[in-house]
Parts: C-alpha cells; sequence; structure tokens
C-alpha cells in the first residue's frame, strides 16, 4: 500500500511545476508543495538505485545514487550564485557535507538492521576525502577572515584550491570504482528492473527534482520570513536538507529494506561527491557569471564539517552499523542545527 501511495504521490512534481508556471500562488505555498513533491521523488531515485545496485553492487550503486542525488545541490548552488547569493551556495554546500555524515547516515543506521557488517575501507576513504577538503580549503577561510570574503583574491586564491579538490576527487573515486567493479559482480535478485529501465528512471526522477528544487529556491526567501529565521540558517539547515532529499530519502529507504552496505555507501560517498566535486565545480563555473564565488567558508561550518567527519570516522571505525550510534550522529547533528540558528548572517 505504502508503494502504491508513493507512485501515487509521484503527480505532485508535475502539479507543482503547474501552480508556479500558471498561477500566482503565494510563495510559501509554493514551498511546501515543493518539499512535498520532493519525497516521492527521493524514493523513486532511492528505488530506482537499489535495482541499478543489483546490477553493479554497492560501491557503484552508492556512487550512482549520490551523483544523481547530487544533481539538484549543484543545479541549485549555480541558480543562487548567478542570483549573487553566495552566503546561500557555501552554507548549502557546508549544510550537505554535514547532514549526510550525520543526518542521513544517523537515520540509515537507526531504521537499519543491527550489528551489520558496512564496507569499513570504502567508508574511510571517503571519509579521509571529506577531511582533505576542510583542511585544502583553510588557507582561503582564513583570508576570508582578514579582509572581504567576496574580494578577488579570495577568488584567484580559490581556483587552484578547486582544481586540486577536483583532481583528488577524480583519482581516488576512479580507483574506488575499478576496484568495486572487480568485486562486486552478482546476480540480479529476482523480479529486479534491468539496468537501463533503472538509470532511466534515475534521470527522470533527477530531472523533476531539479525543477521542483529551483521553485523551492524561488520560494525559500518567503518562508524565511515567515519563520523569522536567518539566511545562513535557511541555507545551512534548510536548502541543504531539501536540496539533498533524493540521497535523503534514498539511503533510508534502502536502510530499512536491510541494505546498510549501499545505505552507508549513499550518504558517506554524497558527503565526499559535494565536498570534493560539487563545490570545486560551482566555484569554477562560477567564474562565468557576473558574482564569483570564493570558498571563503565561515569558521562556523568549517568547524561543524570538521567535526562531523570525525565523529562518523569514529562511528564508522568498527566496521559495524549501529543503532545507538546513529542516535549519537543524529544529537550531534540537532546540535549543529541549533548553533546554526543561533550564529545568525556573517
Amino acid at each position: 500500500m505504502s508503494r502504491r501511495i508513493l507512485w501515487a504521490l509521484l503527480a505532485l512534481a508535475p502539479a507543482t511545476i503547474l501552480v508556479d508556471q500558471l498561477t500566482d500562488a503565494d510563495k510559501v505555498v509554493l514551498f511546501v508543495l515543493a518539499c512535498g513533491a520532493l519525497i516521492p521523488l527521493a524514493w523513486l531515485i532511492g528505488e530506482a538505485t537499489e535495482h541499478a545496485a543489483e546490477h553493479t553492487g554497492p560501491g557503484i550503486g552508492g556512487f550512482l545514487n549520490a551523483s544523481f542525488g547530487n544533481a539538484p545541490e549543484l543545479i541549485i548552488a549555480l541558480f543562487a550564485v548567478s542570483t549573487g547569493l553566495p552566503q546561500v551556495v557555501r552554507g548549502s554546500l557546508a549544510g550537505s557535507v554535514i547532514s549526510n555524515l550525520l543526518l542521513v547516515f544517523g537515520i540509515a543506521q537507526i531504521v537499519g538492521p543491527n550489528g551489520v557488517r558496512i564496507d569499513r575501507r570504502s567508508l574511510l576513504t571517503q571519509l579521509g576525502l571529506c577531511a582533505a577538503a576542510v583542511l585544502l580549503v583553510l588557507p582561503v577561510i582564513v583570508l576570508g577572515y582578514t579582509g572581504a570574503s567576496e574580494r578577488h583574491v579570495a577568488v584567484v586564491v580559490s581556483i587552484p584550491i578547486a582544481l586540486l579538490l577536483l583532481g583528488l576527487y577524480l583519482v581516488v573515486t576512479g580507483r574506488n570504482l575499478r576496484a568495486h567493479r572487480q568485486a562486486e559482480r552478482a546476480d540480479p535478485a529476482a523480479g529486479s528492473w534491468s539496468l537501463s529501465r533503472a538509470l532511466v528512471a534515475l534521470a527522470i526522477a533527477t530531472g523533476l527534482t531539479a525543477i521542483v528544487s529551483e521553485i523551492l529556491v524561488h520560494s525559500i526567501d518567503a518562508f524565511a520570513h515567515a519563520v523569522g529565521a536567518s539566511e545562513f540558517f535557511i541555507a545551512a539547515v534548510i536548502v541543504a536538507i531539501v536540496g539533498n532529499a533524493a540521497e535523503h530519502g534514498g539511503a533510508v529507504v534502502i536502510a530499512h529494506a536491510g541494505k546498510m552496505k549501499l545505505a552507508s555507501e549513499i550518504a558517506i560517498s554524497s558527503s565526499a561527491q559535494v565536498a570534493l566535486l560539487v563545490t570545486p565545480v560551482v566555484m569554477l563555473l562560477s567564474l562565468f557569471f557576473t558574482h564569483q564565488l570564493p570558498l571563503t567558508f565561515r569558521w562556523e561550518e568549517a568547524v561543524a564539517m570538521a567535526g562531523a567527519v570525525g565523529l562518523t570516522v569514529l562511528i564508522v571505525n568498527d566496521g559495524r552499523s549501529r543503532k545507538k550510534e546513529g542516535w549519537l550522529l543524529v544529537g550531534a547533528y540537532a546540535g549543529v542545527a541549533v548553533g546554526f540558528l543561533f550564529a545568525g548572517n556573517r
């Protein structure tokens, strides 16, 4: 029954698009509609990825889910860059890294089976990439506190850092994918979709998610005024969570189905993709816009990302998923969110 309801709720996506295009609906209403539409789309991405993983194995399956799921994040970031909202972009990127590590991985452990093995080696590699990203951007973060955070010299310093992040991601991820391809061959389960059908479903769901996410960004300001929160909090918490609804929902659905290896790959590899792929790509593409995006993250963002990586390393190190550790991660995320709420704008 729940699957039938989710299939039916997929109609929310085209309905939201039509309401946005054909009516003068209130922005707060559009925000609520967009959030509602992203839920079944997230489920569809998780469902399609689960079927694709029957052909590819959990490592490559997690990479596919993170890749398709991060497309809306990339589109949201570029839209915010084009409209001159650098704090929103950096906040949503940092918030994405933090929410995937703490909130998504934590909830996945809570709803998934207790004490099952996860791929310790692969996950620690992804976490190492996240740690490297935080260390590499430290010079430009310090630069952001010695003058105007959006000044030209900060943009210039950000370019080689972005190229280094991107190169590091491509080298390590390419090596991991080759290892997964050699080690994780298995016959697909009975009743699973073909790989081509799963990939088509992923592409369609990602496209609709991107459109709905843009509608959400258009309406986020009205929502922020309605709840009285700062732009920084809205970007780092709400935009980050909603923009990554695909990975969030996909990881939780797959964990609930008992596939913790795949769910953990989705959550943690998605953080690595945001830190070392989405972030440098957005920075480099911003050079073609009127407003460039230096990687001058706030110290609150840097500390929260470093803390999230460190805590997740401790959780993953024993190579098993545990419900109590999931609660610890979710509690840590709640603490970060409260801290962001009181941090205010820069």
